[in-house]
């Protein structure tokens, strides 16, 4: 059974962890005339398009409603209820597609990178700072016109004073995995958003418009091995067999832990007959797999549902024996426990999961809140990336 996410925000296509790494023997050959036909433009294609760009009938609306303080707390809690309460904007929740901030505004609804691009224009202009921010999301399947796809999260930080940062999110509900957090330059999240809409081109089978989308994506930021990946994977889609490979390993090079990029060249070595490198790749994500909590924790979590409970048990103790900081993996074991009569084991599971979220209080969780304040230094890192759309064919 396939497990459906809720929270579509922006796609990943296997499960990550800071603490797996590919374990592959994979030169790269740079080919300058495929480099060359890949990284073809020497501006920006899309220059017009500014997703942070506001009318000047919004930012009036916004001024009105915020009025004057100098109190960047104040300003901040007043921006939520601007964008979120049903007699302002009223902005909801929606897998539709990206929207630039002014598209969200007339629309109402769209993912979590449309509202970051709404937040943080409005943010600065209120004067405060404000950034993007990646958060990777526990694992959770989905798919979509052929091919695998797996929620990631972004949202946005910024310092309020020297002492207090804030994190401002649009789905709070949804499931973090622990210490997993990067601040995204502007550049970056604009690279994002040219990103997801070559992945939208891909789904709706546009696959010409993909390329072009992504092609843009990569041209503001060479290093986004997603883009890669996914641009492998609309050449693919379009019979260009080799741009495709020289995209899949492109993507694996500026990232060797990425387990997308490797599952597509398995896949596209099958498709090619050669069955001794398919083999080899696949070995890689087995083994990546293997080393993954996060991926026997959805693997427990598809054996629950489906009333395995000692698969369910070896799956999340395995998952703990990877990861012993996350709480959420304890609760886990806890529900198997309780299931299957052994209350002992569950109270001290509980006891275990609790002591870990007081030891860790600011780490970002789950709530019913979409602005957090943080009093101290948050323990979030920097060491993994998400909140990009990353595709798998299939």
């Amino acid at each position: 059974m396939q497990k459906l996410t809720r929270w579509i925000c922006l796609l990943n296509a296997l499960l990550l962890s800071a603490c797996a790494a590919i374990d592959l023997e994979s030169e790269f050959a740079h080919d300058a005339k495929l480099q060359a036909q890949i990284l073809d433009q020497s501006s920006d294609r899309y220059a017009g398009i500014d997703p942070l760009y506001l009318s000047p009938e919004l930012v009036q609306r916004l001024e009105d409603f915020v009025g004057y303080t100098r109190d960047d707390r104040t300003r901040v809690e007043r921006l939520q209820r601007f964008m979120y309460d049903e007699d302002q904007l009223g902005i909801a929740y929606s897998t539709d597609k990206t929207h630039t901030a002014m598209q969200l505004y007339e629309a109402r609804s769209g993912n979590c990178l449309s509202a970051m691009n709404l937040y943080v224009a409005l943010a600065r202009h209120l004067g405060v700072e404000a950034s993007f921010q990646r958060v990777q999301v526990q694992p959770s399947w989905d798919k979509r016109g052929g091919l695998l796809v797996l929620s990631e999260h972004i949202n946005a930080t910024g310092r309020l004073d020297q002492i207090i940062r804030y994190v401002a999110d649009f789905t709070p509900e949804i499931a973090l995995q622990q210490r997993t957090s990067k601040v995204l330059s502007d550049t970056e999240a604009r690279s994002l958003y040219f990103n997801n809409l070559g992945v939208e081109a891909l789904v709706a089978g546009n696959y010409a418009q993909a390329v072009d989308y992504l092609k843009n994506a990569l041209f503001l930021d060479v290093n986004n091995s997603i883009a890669w990946n996914n641009i492998g994977a609309s050449y693919n889609r379009l019979g260009a067999t080799e741009l495709a490979e020289y995209s899949y390993r492109a993507a694996f090079e500026r990232d060797e832990n990425s387990a997308p990029a490797i599952a597509n060249l398995a896949k596209f070595y099958y498709a090619k007959g050669d069955l001794a490198r398919a083999r080899e790749y696949e070995r890689a994500i087995e083994r990546f797999n293997a080393s993954n909590p996060y991926y026997h924790f959805a693997q427990g979590s598809v054996a629950f549902d489906d009333g395995d409970l000692e698969d369910a048990r070896e799956s999340f103790e395995k998952a703990l024996e990877l990861k012993r900081e996350e709480p959420d993996f304890y609760l886990a074991l806890r529900k198997v426990y309780l299931a299957q009569g052994k209350l002992v084991e569950a109270r001290s599971l509980l006891r275990e999961a609790n002591e870990l979220l007081a030891l860790n209080a600011e780490i970002y969780r789950p709530s019913s809140s979409r602005l957090r304040l943080l009093e101290r230094e948050s323990v979030l890192n920097n060491s993994v990336e998400s909140a990009r759309r990353i595709l798998i064919t299939r």
